[in-house]
């Protein structure tokens, strides 16, 4: 696992947006996993400045879902598949028909997560899986004690998880589904690259047991260690508990630039 430190929010999305153009470069219709939630935010910005400047092209750039919630309406507001709409695919360029996602309003749950695992895997799998964190160490809506084999499937959130997320439903928890759908470990663990992005002093502890504590259910993000290819890019105060943040600065700031992320 490699460890990036950087001095704000701004610059971790810089940075990812740069090796997902890289990506795009190569792989001109890369399928690319994306995450909600605010942290997220600054990667799609980079990249859409970049496509602004005509340094990248995304037009042929697929795009997958991590995760939905269950009974949301694709049309409400704060559905999944709205929210990446508005914060990736338009500002990207990219059409619907470019899009992966889970049915959350399917009558039958588990056989449309069967359904998503085999989507992704006809498209090909995922290029890159942008992944964010939770204060309890979730990926996806992966809460702790999930199992590191899991697949795409349906999942109870938590009441932390709920009030985390009241702030988008105008502060009222009743709005919140209980039950989401998301990539399960075992799916996340397929894609070829996983980069994660933290931010901020609160996923500090979250950031430490993932880079540097043992593999275990309880810290769902610590599977990114079984991973040939994950980046875990944090700033300063994401960064702060980690005791070997200052091998990680060295490390980094001696790896040939034409490696990338």
């Amino acid at each position: 696992m490699e460890v990036v430190i950087v001095a704000d929010a701004r610059s971790g999305g810089e940075l990812i947006a740069k090796a997902i153009a890289q990506l795009l470069r190569r792989k001109p219709d890369a399928l690319l996993g994306v995450a909600t939630g605010s942290t997220p935010l600054p990667v799609y910005q980079a990249l859409t400045a970049q496509v602004r400047s005509g340094a990248v092209d995304t037009s042929r750039a697929r795009i997958a879902q991590l995760d939905e919630y269950v009974g949301l309406p694709a049309e409400h507001p704060e559905s999944y598949r709205s929210v990446l709409r508005r914060e990736v695919l338009e500002p990207l360029g990219i059409g619907m028909d470019a899009f992966l996602g889970p049915d959350g309003t399917a009558e039958d749950v588990p056989a449309a997560c069967e359904a998503y695992d085999r989507a992704l895997a006809a498209a090909g799998g995922v290029d890159l899986q942008l992944l964010g964190i939770g204060t309890d160490g979730h990926i996806g809506f992966n809460e702790p004690c999930s199992s590191l084999a899991s697949r795409t499937r349906i999942k109870t959130l938590t009441e932390q998880t709920r009030v985390d997320n009241a702030r988008f439903f105008d502060g009222d928890i009743a709005q919140v589904p209980h039950h989401v759908i998301t990539q399960g470990i075992g799916t996340i663990l397929e894609a070829r690259h996983l980069v994660l992005l933290a931010t901020g002093e609160g996923k500090a502890d979250a950031v430490a047991a993932t880079v540097e504590g043992p593999v275990a259910a309880i810290c769902p993000a610590s599977a990114l260690q079984l991973h040939p290819h994950a980046t875990v890019v944090v700033d300063e105060g994401a960064a702060s508990k980690l005791k070997l943040a200052d091998y990680f600065r060295h490390t980094y700031a001696n790896k040939p630039e034409w490696q990338g992320i």
